[in-house]
């Protein structure tokens, strides 16, 4: 008895793309991605006709499939032996375990089986958000629905990332499609794309609704896809409508790439423009740094040229002061100088007035020897008279003598005045 095939769904419209900064670039990439959308509609139509074929193919395929589960268990036992290998028929109960989608919902992959129309595509990826990983699903992005409106086929990324990292992942990359979450590394060790200890190998693993391994294969982003490609091929293509199908994936892919290309293009232009501010901003901060040390640099040397200013002010004012104390004492020695000049010629002048005395008094003795004839008393009295007038006389020229003097010291200490006042003056 035929299987009946559930009448193929329509996949919902992908989600619309977050509004960018315009720019060229970008606006070069809507007017890209528009045209790619128009192709992708021609070429769902194209696979909708092939689809009709493909559901004949699929009757086929289903009852071969129907006679290897009922008379086949054997083989389906050495699948599970090891690595499933194209061509196994595996049991999709509790096949993998439990996984969980990035919106943190249980699932497993026998849910997800019969949950779609035609099988499963599962690819694997090491780590979200890396770039060899954000590649791998920006080409399933791009070919999501040349790959599934035609087939049926429900597309699936799988890691061992956490939900919050791969909800992350699909909303920044815009994927149309679910990302599953296996931290336990369960089912990507049950398709055989496990690393050891605890890795992920890039790959692909696809299986249809009766469970029958159409690909399970490691390989590159580009890899992956390709083989997502050839397997949607063979599942229904056939004659002239394969061949339009192909074209029309062929001018779909050209077109994602081409859209890919300038959004790159875009970024990359955008990315140098903002490297290229940033250099600018950071020249403009190491020209501000460098004019702030010059002034520092500048107010440093106008500190130490007035600290320099300041300094031989002070050495010529202390040097103005040794001068001063040095006439000053120049001044105290002359004046001690003239003093014993003056205390060495009143001592000439006493000396000469006392020798003076001497020689009157002796001519006076000599006189009164010569006067024998005269009286005693006249004697006294003319020697009385003698001694007081050569006293007078004496002390008259005493006193003038110092009077002399005085004036001359007088003379001479205005003049001395005179001149230290002069040279005052002068420094």
């Amino acid at each position: 008895m035929p299987v009946e095939l559930r009448k193929r769904k329509a996949p919902p419209p992908p989600p619309a793309p977050v509004k960018k900064r315009a720019t060229k670039a970008t606006k070069a990439a809507a007017k890209a991605k528009e045209q790619v959308e128009d192709v992708a509609s021609k070429a769902a139509e194209t696979a909708s006709k092939a689809a009709e074929v493909a559901a004949e193919t699929a009757t086929a395929a289903a009852q071969a499939a129907a006679e290897a589960v009922a008379n086949g268990a054997a083989k389906a036992a050495t699948a599970l032996a090891g690595n499933p290998k194209v061509g196994d028929l595996i049991d999709l109960d509790n096949f993998g375990g439990e996984v969980e989608t990035n919106d943190g919902t249980k699932t497993s992959l026998k849910k997800l089986v019969e949950e779609s129309q035609a099988g499963v595509v599962l690819f694997t990826y090491p780590k979200a958000s890396t770039p060899g990983c954000t590649r791998q699903v920006c080409l399933f992005r791009d070919s999501y629905t040349a790959l599934s409106s035609a087939t049926g086929l429900s597309i699936y990324g799988l890691s061992s990332d956490s939900p919050k990292a791969n909800t992350t992942f699909k909303e920044k990359q815009k994927l149309p499609y679910p990302l599953l979450c296996d931290p336990s590394h369960a089912l990507i060790g049950a398709i055989g794309l496990k690393k050891a200890p605890k890795g992920t190998t890039r790959g692909v693993f696809v299986v249809d609704k009766q469970g029958k391994v159409l690909a399970a294969e490691p390989g590159g982003p580009e890899a992956t896809v390709k083989v997502v490609e050839r397997v949607v091929s063979e599942m229904g293509e056939e004659g002239k409508t394969s061949k339009e199908k192909e074209e029309a994936e062929e001018v779909v892919k050209k077109e994602g790439e081409k859209v890919k290309g300038e959004v790159e293009e875009g970024e990359k232009k955008e990315e140098e423009e903002g490297k290229k501010e940033g250099e600018e901003e950071k020249a403009k901060k190491d020209e501000a740094k460098e004019e702030g040390e010059e002034k520092k640099e500048s107010e440093k040397k106008e500190e130490k040229k007035a600290e320099a200013k300041e300094s031989e002010e002070k050495a010529e004012a202390k040097e103005r002061e040794e001068k001063k104390d040095e006439k000053k004492g120049e001044k105290d020695e002359t004046e001690a100088e003239e003093k014993k000049e003056q205390d060495k010629d009143e001592t000439k002048d006493d000396e000469k007035k006392a020798e003076k005395k001497d020689a009157a008094t002796e001519e006076k003795q000599k006189d009164d020897d010569k006067k024998e004839d005269t009286t005693n008393g006249e004697k006294k009295d003319e020697k009385k008279t003698e001694e007081e007038k050569s006293d007078d006389k004496a002390e008259d020229k005493k006193e003038d003598k110092a009077e002399e003097n005085k004036d001359e010291k007088d003379e001479k200490t205005e003049e001395k005045k005179e001149k230290e006042d002069t040279e005052m003056k002068v420094a």
